[in-house]
This record gives structure tokens, C-alpha cells and sequence, in this order.
């Protein structure tokens, strides 16, 4: 399996990005997938997953804000962050976790930088 994330950059606060996780080596929709990050100086905390049957999780700090989904045609998962605030300011990081033996799977990362 391998993950490849994209989207990051640069954004001023309150503005939008779109992060994407192009799955290759198996189907998204078989298995829980999520995005993670992690702030400098910081444990990697999660940010929102979503399982292969459609339900979906936020973490507080996502809810209201953030939108995961999945196009199971293009095998990506995105993520839709809205009002980007200074504290969002990460390395984001798409994780696949397989359902049959629980075994993680990472992408390489991408910066998002909320900064006027």
C-alpha cells in the first residue's frame, strides 16, 4: 500500500485548502482511512477518519471546519479545511488502516502553513 498526500501550502487565516491522499495497493474503500498531523513540537494527533462502510469522526478541533470524503473511483481520500485558523499550522498526514490486521499505512506529508 502506499499513500501519496498533497494540497499543502500556504494559506492566510480563515481561508480554505484541499488536501488529497491518492491510495494505490488496495481499495480506500475496504479499509478506515484518516487524516493525522503534526505541529512542530507536538505528538501527531488525528484529525478525522472515515471507516469503509461511510461513517465518518471529527476531532474537536475539526468539527464545523474540516470535511473528510472519499471518491472510491480515484481511490483518494480528500480533506476539506475551511476557516483555517493559525493553530492549524501542521503536517498533515494521510493513514490507512487495514481491516484485516489493523496495520498502519502512512503518507509522506504535507505542510499546511496558516500564516498572514
Amino acid at each position: 500500500v502506499q499513500l501519496q498526500a498533497s494540497g499543502g501550502g500556504l494559506v492566510q487565516p480563515w481561508g480554505s485548502l484541499r488536501l488529497s491522499c491518492a491510495a494505490s495497493g488496495s481499495a480506500v474503500s475496504l479499509h478506515r482511512m484518516g487524516w493525522y498531523r503534526q505541529a512542530p513540537g507536538k505528538q501527531r494527533e488525528l484529525v478525522a477518519t472515515i471507516v469503509g462502510g461511510g461513517s465518518i469522526n471529527y476531532t474537536d478541533s475539526a468539527k464545523g471546519r474540516f470535511t473528510i470524503s472519499r471518491d472510491n473511483a480515484k481511490n483518494t481520500v480528500y480533506l476539506q479545511m475551511n476557516s483555517l485558523k493559525p493553530e492549524d499550522t501542521a503536517v498533515y498526514y494521510c493513514n490507512l488502516r487495514s481491516s484485516l490486521t489493523r496495520r498502519h499505512y502512512w503518507g509522506q506529508g504535507t505542510l499546511v502553513t496558516v500564516s498572514s
